[in-house]
C-alpha cells in the first residue's frame, strides 16, 4: 500500500494534531499505535472548538499544521473513526506528507469553523492554548 510506510503492508499511517497527540487526553486511543515522528501537513489551517482542534482545507497552500505520525493497523483505524465521529463531524481524508509518502487525517469543513479562532501557529496545544494577537489568552467562546 502506498500509505504503509516502513510497516507491515496491512498497516497504515495517520496524522494526528488534536488530543490524540502524545500526552494530550485521548492519546489513550492510539494504545496500539506506533509513534514515528512529529510531522506538518501543508496547504491546511487549524481552528480551536475548545476541547478540541479541527483541521481545514485551506486556501492559502502555504498554511500548515503541526502534529504526529504513527502506524496503525486497519482494525485501530475503524475504532478511531467511531470515535473522531467520522463521517458526520470529521471526514477521514488521505494527505500527503513531505517525504512523498501519505498519510490519513481527519478534516473538517470550513463551515464547522466560521465562528471559531484560527489556531495562528498550526500546533494546537491543547484545551484553552489559542493565544489571542495580543498575546493573551482568548476566552472560550461558544459556537454552533
Amino acid at each position: 500500500m502506498a500509505q504503509a510506510g516502513k510497516g507491515a503492508d496491512s498497516d497504515v499511517l495517520l496524522f494526528v494534531y488534536g488530543s490524540l497527540k502524545r500526552s494530550m487526553a485521548n492519546h489513550g486511543e492510539l494504545h496500539k499505535a506506533h509513534w514515528l515522528a512529529d510531522a506538518q501537513l501543508q496547504g491546511l489551517a487549524l481552528y480551536d472548538l475548545g476541547p478540541f482542534p479541527m483541521a481545514v482545507i485551506s486556501d492559502n497552500a502555504g498554511d500548515a499544521i503541526q502534529g504526529e505520525i504513527f502506524r496503525v493497523a486497519p482494525d485501530q483505524l475503524a475504532a478511531l473513526d467511531r470515535f473522531e465521529g467520522a463521517p458526520r463531524l470529521y471526514q477521514r481524508r488521505r494527505w500527503p506528507l513531505g517525504d512523498g509518502r501519505w498519510a490519513w487525517v481527519y478534516l473538517g469543513e470550513a463551515r464547522q469553523v466560521r465562528h471559531v479562532a484560527r489556531v495562528s501557529s498550526g500546533c494546537w496545544q491543547g484545551p484553552g492554548s489559542t493565544m489571542n494577537n495580543t498575546g493573551r489568552r482568548r476566552g472560550r467562546t461558544s459556537h454552533t
